[in-house]
């Protein structure tokens, strides 16, 4: 066959080869348009509107002010009592309800992976405490919230126990801030507990059990094993165990506003930054003021999850580049 009619037999087979590479982006298409209608969309209209003074008055029947451009004046008064600010009070709370359950969730998680993967302990029905502790993971956090709310409220169980097996005189759990605060954060730390102990399991099954026997072999006791092997190896599971766990705590809404009716009782203790924000668009319909509000949530937690991922990324090595 001369040459020309090579090159003509091949340039044919082009012609008729068929690219399959669109069908990739074609099937992308729907995922792309469900998240910028569902998401980009309402994301950057919030952005736009927290520029703007725009809410409904209520003193005239609902009648809509707005939207008209301010810049930061939203911004502004949210902050103009500067440290005595409710945005900055509401984060304070949103933040402390979150580290109080947290703290305990993870040390008791992190023990109980450590006690069902540990080979040597040879624990029995393992497979049934995993399911009874990830349970409460299932139920509504609002209806965990009910249901602790009728445990210690003035005339619940526990009331009725201090009366009458101890005569003690009923208390009111949720007239003291610490104690409301104390009961939100157990609830917090029962649901989760469970969620992470299943991550902290699948993380330390992954490493690998040649490093833990050549620990042993060299004289390794337990606590040098978890701290020194264990730890450092499941680390990329704790950042992301921390990360969601820090942007779940910011947007914490469900308990403490079905434990307070939404009122952030008492004395305003319980009220987080979404509970504030649900005010605002659910009752006083003042839309630019909740997305400065959103913005700000948004940005803190974009913040302190670049921040977690920094503090716990691997140190470059000297030289390397």
């Amino acid at each position: 066959m001369s040459s020309r009619n090579l090159n003509n037999s091949r340039g044919l087979l082009k012609s008729k080869s068929i690219s399959y590479s669109k069908w990739g982006y074609i099937f992308l298409i729907p995922f792309f348009l469900t998240f910028a209608i569902f998401a980009l969309y309402p994301l950057l209209s919030t952005f736009y509107y927290s520029f703007f003074n725009y809410y409904q008055d209520m003193a005239s029947f609902g009648k809509v002010i707005g939207p008209s451009f301010i810049g930061m004046e939203n911004f502004k008064s949210l902050f103009e009592d500067g440290l005595k600010s409710e945005i900055i009070k509401y984060f304070y709370n949103t933040f402390l309800l979150w580290i109080v359950g947290f703290i305990p969730q993870i040390v008791i998680s992190l023990l109980f992976a450590k006690w069902f993967t540990d080979l040597r302990l040879n624990l029995k029905a393992t497979g049934f405490f995993k399911v009874i502790i990830y349970l409460p993971n299932i139920i509504m956090a609002a209806s965990m919230a009910m249901i602790f709310f009728l445990l210690f409220g003035d005339k619940g169980p526990i009331n009725n126990i201090l009366i009458n097996q101890f005569g003690h005189e009923a208390i009111r759990f949720f007239a003291i801030p610490w104690a409301t605060r104390g009961i939100i954060a157990y609830i917090n730390f029962i649901m989760w507990y469970g969620n992470t102990t299943i991550l902290l399991m699948a993380a330390i099954m992954g490493v690998d059990i040649s490093l833990y026997e050549s620990a042993q072999i060299d004289g390794a006791n337990s606590s040098t094993i978890f701290f020194k092997i264990t730890l450092p190896l499941i680390r990329p599971i704790l950042v992301f165990v921390l990360v969601t766990s820090l942007i779940g705590g910011i947007q914490m809404f469900d308990i403490p506003n079905t434990m307070s009716f939404g009122s952030g009782a008492p004395n305003m203790t319980t009220m987080t930054v979404v509970m504030y924000l649900n005010r605002l668009l659910g009752t006083s319909k003042n839309y630019g003021m909740g997305g400065a509000v959103s913005v700000i949530l948004f940005i803190v937690a974009a913040l302190l999850s670049f921040l977690v991922f920094r503090m716990n990324s691997e140190p470059k090595k000297k030289g390397a580049k």
